[in-house]
């Protein structure tokens, strides 16, 4: 099996670093490698696994021999970018939503639907960071019972917001704890002990396009009816890490919930922790810094039939972005199709 030359596009940003972190972690094994940035970050010295690299400007012809590209440069570098990248033999995994819902570019969670990586075209997508934690939870459900429909309302971290986001959390904090007044900047409302029901901007429909990134992505990756009814709410929490979701989901099929926590204690990715009595479910800090989707509070809800709600944690930083990303590179190698 060859080893391909690897490239991260938006090396010096936080999921860029993230990415780093578990090339090293998951011993990814590369030719060469090479670090892509703006313009503004081109020259700074990256150490990675003993070595120093200079990270270079992102230009077309910075794609020059790289078989395989990890980018989290936003999506309209990825516009700029990605063709030609894939004009010079890259396969390009994107973590923005600039390509997510092309039809002939496969959106892939590893360990959910592995075999759309074959079909890709040179670009692979990397789904929002809300949607990717909830498929690994889904998957052994919707395969054992099939998808009805589903309610998901999503508590996702300021750091799937990027450093600023990070930032302004704690400034905001330590201003309201001192009594000072604050100006927001990355955020429409205080972001400091409150909650904001906005994620992105809101479609015709009322609902932001966070929100339909979770319905439309669902339906994609598990290859579900297009027609198939799905609701999401996100809102905004002061936490640092970690994205939580409260899911209720219709199935076709009977399950119980007893059915439902085997099917997750055995899934690929997905950690059961689920003991009310004992104050055991997952939370956002527990998660951070940790590679599975937790899920807790598992019980047969009493608004539908045939339905099963459950609570979802997961770090966003890592299945949302960066774990997943650097989990496609690792099918593309040992699938060989770069």
């Amino acid at each position: 099996m060859r080893n391909p030359v690897l490239g991260v596009l938006g090396a010096t940003g936080v999921v860029g670093r993230n990415i780093l972190e578990i090339l090293k972690e998951n011993n990814v094994e590369f030719e060469d490698i090479k670090f892509l940035a703006s313009k503004k970050s081109a020259g700074k010295k990256i150490e990675f696994k003993g070595k120093e690299y200079t990270v270079i400007e992102a230009t077309p012809e910075a794609f020059e021999g790289i078989n395989i590209v990890l980018a989290s440069a936003g999506g309209s570098t990825s516009l700029a970018l990605a063709q030609e990248a894939v004009k010079r033999g890259c396969v390009y995994i994107d973590n923005s939503s600039a390509f997510r819902m092309e039809k002939d570019v496969p959106l892939v969670i590893v360990g959910v639907n592995d075999e759309d990586i074959r079909k890709h075209n040179g670009i692979i997508a990397n789904p929002n960071c809300s949607t990717s934690q909830l498929m690994l939870a889904l998957k052994p459900l919707h395969d054992y019972a099939g998808i009805k429909r589903m309610v998901v309302s999503t508590y996702q971290s300021v750091s799937g917001a990027g450093l600023d986001a990070i930032n302004e959390l704690r400034e905001n904090t330590i201003a309201a704890n001192e009594n000072r007044p604050f100006e927001n900047v990355k955020f429409k409302k205080p972001i400091a002990y409150n909650c904001i029901p906005q994620i992105d901007s809101f479609c015709e429909n009322g609902y932001t396009k966070e929100e339909m990134k979770v319905t439309n992505e669902t339906r994609k990756i598990l290859h579900l009816a297009p027609n198939t009814p799905i609701s999401c709410t996100a809102v905004r929490v002061p936490v640092f890490v970690g994205h939580s979701e409260a899911v209720t989901v219709e199935f076709e099929k009977e399950i119980t919930p007893e059915k439902a926590r085997e099917l997750l204690e055995n899934a690929w990715g997905v950690k059961v922790v689920d003991d009310v009595e004992n104050y055991e479910f997952p939370t956002a800090i527990e998660a951070a810094g940790t590679n599975p989707v937790y899920v807790g509070r598992i019980r047969k809800d009493i608004a539908f039939d045939n339905a099963i709600s459950f609570w979802c944690v997961a770090d966003n930083l890592r299945i949302g972005a960066a774990l997943n990303t650097v989990r496609i590179a690792e099918q593309v190698i040992e699938m060989q199709v770069f």
